[in-house]
């Protein structure tokens, strides 16, 4: 029987661990020393919101679920009623397929079919390599039709300090000049903007009551051209995700919640191809040809 989570996979090298579901793709766990990196979640149940799934062929929103693309508008399903937009992708909910689980490596696939509101059928591979670095995650999408087909990948990890506690407690490392401001009810982006002494974890500094949900780009990016975003404990631990220039964008949400027993309890730290409602305002929207590739990827580690 496949658990609702879909069917798990295990990598192991030295001093991590990891675990994956095959519905989204979902890195379902990973630990350093048996300390949680991530927020995890149970193999049986169905995977909780986007906790650590592959979010394409666009991450975040689709304003209203509508867009126009080479002179043809476009309306999607609306995936995020509350607020009325097509969120997070095509392939959540799809059961990857197992092409390779070996030597600390592990392969999936799935296919985006052309449907409303997205008429590209675009093949996407994630392949997750764990070593002594941590878990490095490499997607590459293909476009298999007729036509360009515009493009977004990111993921949704939550992010722990010291392996668990409330975010509140922990120190944030996020360099970014740039965030993106968005209004109160429905998240639609308005201005891009200098970031404010609030949302300012250029110099780490401990989140408190901060409320983030929002998307930072102008990134400091090292010479070697990647840049690291991290959540540390009170104890001096925690976890973090390096990326490159391939990723401009990184959402940060608090992860709050009405329940308190589950509101805060991680970091989403989502690297990102686009902004939110890339769709829309074209801003670093990836236009894969017919017959061409788009790579990217990330790496989760302890810090």
């Amino acid at each position: 029987m496949v658990p609702l989570s879909g069917r798990r996979s295990d990598l192991r090298s030295g001093r991590y661990s990891a675990s994956f579901a095959s519905v989204g793709a979902s890195l379902r766990s990973l630990t350093f020393d048996g300390r949680d990196l991530i927020l995890p979640f149970g193999q049986k149940g169905i995977r909780p919101y986007f906790r650590g799934a592959v979010l394409a062929p666009w991450p975040n929103r689709v304003v209203d679920g509508r867009y126009g693309f080479a002179g043809t508008e476009q309306v999607l399903a609306i995936t995020e009623p509350e607020r009325n937009h097509a969120l997070h992708g095509l392939v959540v909910w799809n059961d990857w397929q197992l092409v390779d689980s070996s030597a600390g490596t592990l392969q999936l696939r799935t296919e985006v079919v052309p449907q409303k509101g997205y008429p590209f059928r675009v093949a996407l591979s994630v392949t997750y390599r764990l070593t002594d670095e941590g878990l490095s995650t490499r997607i590459r999408a293909e476009n298999t039709g007729p036509s360009p087909a515009p493009f977004g990948v990111a993921s949704h990890p939550y992010l722990l300090g010291d392996g668990g506690g409330r975010v509140d407690e922990w120190t944030l490392s996020l360099p970014a000049n740039s965030y993106l401001e968005v209004t109160e009810e429905r998240l639609i982006p308005t201005d891009l903007l200098p970031v404010p002494e609030a949302f300012d974890f250029r110099t780490p500094r401990r989140i408190g009551s901060t409320y983030l949900d929002h998307a930072f780009t102008s990134l400091d990016y090292d010479d070697g051209g990647s840049v690291t975003v991290s959540v540390v404990g009170p104890g001096g631990r925690g976890a973090g995700m390096t990326f490159d220039r391939t990723c401009p964008w990184v959402q940060v949400h608090t992860a709050d919640q009405p329940d308190e027993s589950i509101s805060r309890r991680g970091m989403a730290i989502e690297a990102m191809t686009c902004p939110p409602d890339a769709f829309n305002s074209g801003t670093d929207l990836i236009i894969i040809e017919p017959g061409e590739c788009f790579e990217t990827g990330w790496t989760i580690h302890s810090v």
